[in-house]
């Protein structure tokens, strides 16, 4: 019998087991049973979204780990124990509340949460609040070469795939107002805001910092952090930006 047709025979001989057997993934978690009627590549599923925001433990890594896209901002070191603290809160107090209006109004003033970086040619085609994450990511890869700042904070793929990994979101949570807020109060942490109330740092340190991660905001010089890159300025002034922080930390 040649060579060929010996292989031909074990394949048949093998087919019924082949058929008989489960499918088997890198991606299917470790002792759960493959439910033919779910979406395969949702793995990992997070808990109610409030218990995945307040910091409780979490299912495990998020699928958006290692999707992060090079960029030219600055990351700051994160700040792990700030972190942990912000991501408890259940309801964000006046300052973090201030905060989150004075970026939205620098980076977002028109379209607020559904906002989409006016340099992407190629828009979703929902509003970003109507959306999840995993369609944000899909959206992402399916318009390479443009920008895709996206939201009230206007994340970009690094940094959304970063604190979605870091808050161990799925791909099946919605981007909402809520989901945005909480990302974006990640990055006030990795600011130092904790640092600024305890005295730890100055005002103006914490401005800047802020400044490094929205190009919206300006230094003290006047000027964007990434005046000139890829279109960036700020939209606010420094005294506008001074005057608002003062309101929020006053003393």
């Amino acid at each position: 019998m040649s060579r060929k047709n010996c292989v031909l025979l074990v394949i048949a001989l093998l087919w019924p087991f082949l058929l008989a057997a489960e499918p088997v993934s890198l991606l299917r978690p470790s002792g759960q049973a493959w439910d033919l009627e779910r979406q395969p590549l949702v793995v990992n599923l997070p808990q109610p979204l409030a218990t995945s925001l307040s910091g409780a433990e979490s299912p495990g890594p998020s699928l958006f780990v290692g999707r992060a896209e090079g960029s030219f901002f600055e990351q700051l070191p994160p700040r792990p124990e700030a972190r942990a603290r912000i991501r408890r809160l259940s309801n964000a107090p006046l300052d973090i509340l201030r905060l989150r209006a004075l970026i939205g109004r620098a980076e977002s003033p028109r379209d607020g949460y559904d906002a989409v970086q006016h340099g992407a040619k190629r828009k979703p085609v929902k509003k970003p609040t109507q959306m999840t994450l995993g369609e944000i990511f899909a959206w992402i890869d399916a318009t390479p070469g443009q920008p895709h700042a996206i939201g009230y904070y206007q994340f970009i793929p690094s940094t959304l795939a970063s604190l979605v990994t870091e808050l161990d979101l799925g791909p099946e949570v919605i981007f909402t107002p809520a989901v945005q807020d909480r990302l974006a109060d990640v990055l006030l942490a990795d600011a130092g805001v904790y640092e600024l109330r305890a005295g730890a740092i100055t005002r103006h340190s914490f401005m800047n910092n802020l400044a490094k991660i929205w190009a919206g905001l300006p230094t003290a010089s006047g000027k964007s952090h990434y005046h000139g890159y890829a279109g960036n300025k700020a939209t606010i002034s420094w005294a506008e930006f001074e005057r608002a922080m003062a309101e929020a930390f006053p003393g």
